[in-house]
């Protein structure tokens, strides 16, 4: 059951300056319930909802049992999430997207990641949150169901290779490529990739903001492994990484590539 709790309301946000809402953008916040709590209400930044872990000992120090969603921002009003990010063409994503933020306490040490796994409730809870949403916003396609990573990608790694999108994807939340369809891109591009500028034109056309250099590239592909092949998200463009990419544009831009 999706409970809404709005006991603690952000002080830090403004008007949506007419936009209309056409993105969610997940996030953690590498912080405990309490901390993270602290951030996006008083600080420098905000989201929509706040997801707990229902592990973290500030939680229940809160005083829950229970797992529930917490409003920060009303979703009439415009949370600074999303910060300097881009998706399909567009920047000013804060003004067009909700911001959801999943405890979870992932870390970046000198460029060393930690993703720890995401607890099963919170999943469940992730799922019906955004279901909801979309509810509301006929706009929310299945590739505007984001990652801060993949409007961001030269800067963000949330919500890392974790968050189970796959699992999101069956429960009918996002987007996800044909398997089939997939193999048979990958068995012609293992026998050479298609051109680079190609390449750049396909993921584009999926949404990914465009690379200025080799370095914004290889973030690029990490960010897109991340959604879309967890288990090995090293940067480096290959047969299969490829293959995803032309099929998702298959499925979903109804353009090969």
């Amino acid at each position: 059951m999706l409970v809404i709790d709005t006991t603690y309301p952000a002080k830090n946000f403004n008007q949506r300056d007419g936009e209309t809402v056409r993105q969610v953008i997940v996030h953690y916040t590498a912080a405990p319930f309490a901390s993270s709590l602290r951030t996006l209400t008083q600080d420098g930044v905000s989201a929509h909802y706040l997801l707990a872990d229902p592990h973290d000992c500030s939680y229940r120090a809160a005083g829950y049992d229970e797992l529930r969603v917490f409003r920060l921002v009303g979703e009439q009003d415009r949370a600074w999430h999303a910060g300097v990010s881009q998706w399909a063409g567009r920047d000013n994503l804060n003004s067009r997207s909700i911001g959801i933020e999943i405890v979870n306490l992932a870390r970046d040490d000198a460029g060393v990641f930690t993703f720890p796994a995401y607890d099963p409730e919170q999943i469940e809870l992730l799922i019906a949150l955004i279901r909801d949403i979309q509810g509301r916003y006929p706009d929310i396609g299945p590739t505007d169901i984001l990652g801060h990573s993949d409007v961001a990608y030269w800067r963000k790694s949330d919500p890392g290779p974790r968050l189970p999108w796959h699992q999101l994807f069956e429960a009918g939340v996002g987007a996800w490529f044909d398997g089939v369809t997939q193999e048979v891109y990958q068995r012609r591009f293992s026998m050479g990739l298609p051109p680079e500028v190609e390449i750049e034109r396909a993921f584009q056309r999926y949404g990914y903001a465009a690379a200025k250099n080799r370095q914004a590239f290889q973030q690029r592909v990490r960010a897109f492994q991340m959604h879309f092949r967890p288990n090995n998200y090293d940067g480096r463009l290959d047969a299969e990484t490829c293959g995803i990419l032309y099929a998702l544009n298959d499925k979903y831009t109804g353009v090969a590539g």
